[in-house]
């Protein structure tokens, strides 16, 4: 048997001196060693000893630099996840998984996990094997794509280190957990804990298996409230699950214990209101029990906390529609190629908790300079001067517009400087080259609004701050 010890020693030195190669060890090791079995115990021994398998197969130290965020938008779920669902599909089903009982059954699953959650405001029904296959169908590509655009927050002040632990409850059938793993750079070192007790546990186990080299995933069979995760972790992923747990409150707050003191709980929810109103609900209890909230929600002014609705929610470009999902839409005999089988929309409500105290927005305003949404009561009819994040893409036509058309008149986007107790909306009636910020700015981004008009809704129980031809809008 080889001396795992003499491996490790080895390792610890060479780490230090140049790139170690699986041959090389095995020449320092008493009595000899197979270079496959140092690569094996290398391999098994990364996330202990900081290392990271290279493409050539020599491993090196993880680097010391930060994630970057992404540059861009994503346009696809990977065709290698994409083909090892379908392998998954084929296994289960057959190889015309998509015609005949099978595909009559996966989209009457998919249509009644639909429906159930409408009718049941989040509260999912249990999986079981085929819940789990039509799930994945449906919702993997969408929440691949969401946890990207939320940990690039992160990313954007380099809070995600290259050596990451990562505890995701409620993994599923692994959107996010396949998202993180892409979100890293071929360099970083991902120790990925999940915890998953239904049968989706073996689609993600399966999935993980092309994530890479440097992914070393563990998966938890059992009910969140019955694991024990008695480490630490730089991140604590809860995507789309809490709605399903009866206290998801104490659940939240047990887990926000296992965060490191500079790590991150990122909690993702679907943009649907009563879910994205009740993940603000549970950010604020625990912020008032400490919790720092780092994003997309600001805290712009000091001792004051927003009571409003909290319904914000991010709208990103659709994806491409992948192949198993337009192959099981095109398959229904009713009403082949419809699209109601299709789903690309990445629309998602997120919560970003630290415990360091750093936010993604580190602004603290003077009254004597800017209005207060909580006094907007005070300036109705009146011009003022503020400064607010923008927290929803456009509510009227074109989400992404910047050069409205008849069909995207008065942009509407939700605002907030994190005082306000009733919601506030950003209305553009006329766009102008000084104004033009508003709609070019992201979700999340902090504007200077100079000249706005504030008005009371009545049909939307909220104020208006009209940027019209006399504002002017910076983004910070």
């Amino acid at each position: 048997m080889t001396d795992r010890e003499a491996v490790r020693s080895n390792a610890k030195y060479l780490r230090n001196v140049r790139p170690i190669d699986s041959e090389e060890i095995s020449d320092y090791v008493e009595g000899g060693a197979h270079p496959a079995v140092v690569r094996r115990i290398l391999r098994e021994e990364a996330t202990d000893l900081g290392l990271v398998e290279r493409e050539d197969g020599r491993f090196v130290p993880v680097p010391d630099d930060p994630v970057a965020p992404l540059s861009g938008p994503i346009e696809a779920f990977p065709e290698r996840y994409a083909r090892a669902l379908e392998d998954v599909l084929v296994d289960r089903y057959g190889p015309d998984w998509q015609t005949g009982a099978s595909g009559d059954l996966l989209r009457s699953v998919i249509r009644q996990v639909k429906a159930e959650y409408l009718e049941s405001q989040g509260r999912s029904v249990e999986y079981d094997a085929d819940v789990a296959a039509g799930y994945a169908i449906y919702h993997l590509p969408a929440y691949y794509a969401a946890v990207q655009y939320a940990l690039s927050d992160l990313a954007d002040r380099g809070l995600l280190g290259r050596h990451l632990r990562v505890l995701d409850v409620g993994a599923g059938v692994g959107g996010p957990a396949l998202g993180l793993a892409d979100f890293l750079p071929d360099d970083a070192l991902l120790e990925y804990h999940a915890v998953e007790p239904s049968p989706a546990a073996d689609i993600l186990e399966t999935l993980l298996e092309e994530a890479g080299r440097n992914v070393h995933p563990t998966i938890r069979r059992e009910r969140i409230e019955d694991a024990d995760p008695d480490e630490e972790y730089d991140l604590v992923l809860v995507a789309n699950v809490l709605s399903e747990l009866d206290d998801p409150e104490a659940v939240l707050r047990e887990l926000f214990d296992r965060v490191a003191d500079d790590g991150s709980l990122l909690a993702l929810a679907p943009a649907d209101r009563e879910t994205s109103i009740q993940l603000r609900e549970r950010e604020r209890a625990l912020e008032r029990e400490g919790a720092t909230v780092y994003g997309p929600t600001v805290r712009l002014w000091p001792d004051h906390r927003p009571t409003d609705r909290g319904w914000s929610f991010d709208v990103r470009p659709d994806l491409a529609v992948p192949g198993f999902q337009r192959r099981l839409d095109g398959a229904d005999r009713e009403n082949a190629g419809d699209g109601e089988f299709e789903n690309v929309d990445v629309q998602y409500t997120y919560s970003i908790l630290r415990r360091d105290g750093k936010r993604r927005i580190e602004l603290s305003l003077d009254s004597g300079r800017w209005a207060r949404m909580a006094d907007s009561e005070r300036h109705v009819t009146n011009r003022v001067d503020l400064v607010a994040a923008k927290l929803s893409r456009s509510l009227s036509g074109n989400p992404f517009v910047t050069d409205p058309g008849p069909e995207d008149s008065n942009p509407i986007f939700k605002i907030s400087d994190g005082s306000e107790s009733v919601d506030h909306y950003a209305v553009c009636p006329s766009v102008t080259a000084l104004n033009r910020p508003l709609l070019e700015a992201g979700y999340g981004d902090v504007c200077v609004f100079e000249g706005a008009l504030v008005l009371w809704n009545d049909d939307e129980e909220g104020y208006n701050v009209v940027v019209d031809e006399e504002t002017v809008v910076d983004r910070l």
